[in-house]
């Protein structure tokens, strides 16, 4: 068998805090994954997991102050991202990893035409003169599915629906053929119909470019159909990381039990009733001393009081390569789990 590609991305440790009045929020809390290439890394988790906060810190985009990176590595094809100058970095952003933010509206410039937009990076990072960059934005609005892409360029986002916007901020993220691709809930503000529409394109961008995706969702669905390895965040910290089919077949942490058992579902001629997780998410002030989802778990014991789990694998693979979790309590086995 043929030794894996080595990773185009690997993060080590990351910790990120906000300083506020209230004392400092622990965001993120020593966070270690790899990326390699053409793969599809899932990240789910609730609102204020730290999925995004962790993504953004990879390229430095929180405001500093109050963000404050505390420790960790992020290795960019082994060139470490937390220790370049802001010059250096600035190279980075865009041209070797593109960025698709949530909001469409407020991430494109009102009063900058779609193809100027687009056209930046393309001048800045890969140095081509104005008509060269033209015919890329062009070439680049039609990859992404935008009829009439000439007449269009010179249009304002206003002037585009949701959807449409979606694809533009696409096409200004792959404009340099990055290495990586990092989505944050693309997807979320957009209708179904225009969501299964983005979703289609990016599999179809990946199997064109053959580039490494970070996709952040709260959507189990959508990862299902898109991912090869999912990672679910809580309390700022990956509490279980997986092959997307050992993931939904053989869930390891109780948070990630409870996320999978929200998903509506058809048995038979009844539908059954929706699960809700109780509670709430962790205010995480100071460093964590236990586990982040003791107070919703229900098979708390004295064990989560007392230490924050340390991320463990349970398939014999290396930390990070197979399946792994961060958690007291010991699931039962897989057919166990079936039955019940």
């Amino acid at each position: 068998m043929a030794e894996p590609a080595a990773p185009v991305l690997e993060v080590k440790g990351l910790k990120t805090v906000f300083r506020t009045r209230g004392g400092e929020i622990h965001a993120v809390n020593d966070v270690s994954f790899h990326l390699r290439p053409g793969e599809l890394l899932g990240v789910v988790g609730e609102s204020g997991s730290g999925k995004s906060v962790t993504m953004m810190s990879l390229l430095r985009l929180l405001p500093a102050p109050p963000a404050q990176i505390r420790g960790g590595q992020v290795l960019l094809n082994g060139r470490d991202l937390l220790k370049m100058p802001d010059e250096a970095l600035r190279s980075v952003r865009g041209a070797k990893i593109g960025f698709v933010f949530q909001d469409p509206m407020t991430s494109l410039n009102p009063v900058f035409t779609l193809g100027d937009q687009i056209m930046e990076p393309l001048i800045k990072h890969m140095r081509m003169t104005k008509s060269q960059a033209e015919t890329r934005a062009v070439e680049l609005l039609d990859l992404v599915g935008i009829p009439d892409a000439r007449r269009r360029l010179y249009q304002y986002p206003h002037q585009f629906s949701g959807g449409m916007r979606q694809r533009v901020m696409i096409a200004i993220a792959l404009a340099c053929n990055p290495d990586v691709l990092i989505a944050d809930e693309p997807t979320t503000a957009l209708d179904v119909t225009i969501q299964a529409q983005i979703l289609e394109l990016v599999k179809e961008l990946r199997q064109k470019l053959g580039m490494a995706i970070i996709w952040i969702t709260h959507d189990l669905g959508v990862i299902a159909g898109i991912a090869d390895r999912v990672m679910v965040m809580y309390g700022g910290q990956i509490v279980e990381q997986a092959p997307v089919r050992e993931l939904f077949a053989n869930p390891q942490h109780p948070y990630t039990r409870a996320l999978l058992q929200t998903i509506p579902r058809i048995t038979g001629a009844r539908e059954t009733r929706l699960k809700v997780i109780q509670g709430q998410p962790p205010i995480l002030v100071g460093p964590l001393t236990a586990c982040p989802f003791r107070a919703r778990c229900e098979f708390r014991h004295e064990a989560c009081d007392a230490a924050n789990p340390a991320r463990r694998p349970i398939d014999g693979a290396p930390l990070g390569q197979g399946h792994d979790v961060a958690c007291h309590w010991q699931a039962p086995a897989r057919a166990e789990m079936a039955h019940a």
